[in-house]
């Protein structure tokens, strides 16, 4: 399989983050990815996985952690988390997938930590 484009960041996330990322920089991933999600999240996987690109391309909430990953939440019922990181080659990865507890979910929309991702472009 090696590695596959899965998405791409948008012009909404670099602008919501105030990231120094050129829009359209593509995001992957690849077979030790999706194992590692397999592994580590088997429910998430088996229920979310298929939806990966979808949470990418249309999240409702994102967030950039110190370590430069960026945190894509969508609300499917629940909150599902696909974290990206970059790799040491500097290519943006689909790290894990994961459900959030909706106490949890709610303190990061409510603290600011998850920022609301504004679609107008």
């Amino acid at each position: 399989m090696g590695r596959v484009q899965i998405g791409e960041i948008s012009k909404a996330v670099v602008d919501t983050l105030e990231l120094d990322v050129k829009i359209g920089t593509p995001i992957y991933i690849g077979e030790s990815n999706l194992h590692h999600m397999e592994r580590r999240h088997p429910r998430d996987y088996k229920k979310y996985a298929g939806r990966i690109s979808r949470i990418i391309s249309d999240a409702d909430w994102v967030c950039k952690n110190d370590d430069g990953s960026i945190e894509y939440v969508k609300k499917f019922g629940q909150f599902v988390n696909v974290a990206v990181r970059i790799s040491v080659g500097g290519d943006f990865y689909v790290r894990t997938l994961f459900h959030v507890e909706p106490n949890l979910a709610n303190n990061r929309i409510k603290k600011g930590r998850w920022k609301r991702l504004s679609t107008v472009d």
